[in-house]
């Protein structure tokens, strides 16, 4: 039976992981061993996490409207294809050994770091933006495997998406976050029915961790867009190095 501060406390994760996972990523990183440290098994922590991430997606989408930032329809084909990756990555059964696959993951994490504090700023020129054409075709293969592992596990992956979309679509890192939030609302949508079929979900942590969520993706999605690229920046750079220490040393 848990007690009444536990509630206010998983607000409170749900509001730091809706601000991280809409600025940034990772987010679940925090949300996941919350949702355990209360009782509920892995399997059922990762489905009711997803209740809360559908919700902070969709309030932070609307924020980013609300401020004028949207990539219609491009986001909406991307979100097609992580649609049917995730209910793939959601239905399967993979044996991932967690301490190998969490210091992958922080290499990866890290690796992005780098790249994004070294590599030398696009000229003006060179920023228009690729949404069309070829690059549209390898956007929609690149986002189905994306889809696949945010419909198994989803932690981190926000990082991944903002880095292609960035240096690959050449978006900014504001429209870069309002494409990310809204294919992330896609997708989830489908992973979050296949671990409901599943029973897999406990619906009523996931709304309380989803006030938490939402209220946090509302705040930083209308922040980021009055702060800009510098912002998102510098917050990535140190959410990326602290979650790649913690999951290297924990």
């Amino acid at each position: 039976m848990l007690e009444w501060y536990h509630y206010l406390l998983l607000i409170a994760v749900g509001f730091a992981v809706g601000f991280i996972n809409t600025v940034a990523g990772g987010g679940s990183l925090l949300s996941l061993p919350a949702l355990i440290f209360l009782g509920l098994p892995a399997a059922v922590a990762n489905g009711t996490n997803r209740v809360a991430i559908v919700i902070q997606t969709a309030l932070a989408t609307a924020g980013f409207k609300s401020k004028g930032v949207s990539t219609y329809p491009f986001n909406l084909r991307l979100g097609i294809a992580a649609f049917l990756g995730s209910i793939v990555g959601a239905t399967i059964a993979v044996d991932i050994d967690g301490e190998t696959f969490n210091r992958i993951l922080a290499i990866v994490m890290l690796a992005v770091v780098l790249i994004i504090i070294f590599k030398p700023k696009m000229r003006l020129e060179d920023m228009q933006e690729r949404m069309t054409g070829k690059y549209l075709w390898v956007s929609l293969v690149v986002f189905f495997l994306f889809g696949i592992y945010g419909g198994f596990i989803n932690a981190g992956l926000g990082f991944l998406m903002m880095f292609f979309m960035h240096y690959y679509n050449r978006m900014n890192l504001v429209r870069v976050n309002a494409t990310k939030v809204a294919v992330v609302f896609i997708y989830m949508l489908s992973a979050l029915a296949v671990f409901a079929f599943y029973d897999k979900v406990n619906w009523k942590l996931g709304f309380i961790l989803a006030i938490g969520n939402g209220s946090g993706a509302w705040v930083a999605s209308r922040f980021s867009v009055k702060k800009g690229d510098g912002f998102i920046k510098t917050f990535l750079v140190v959410v990326v190095i602290l979650m790649a220490i913690k999951l290297w040393f924990f």
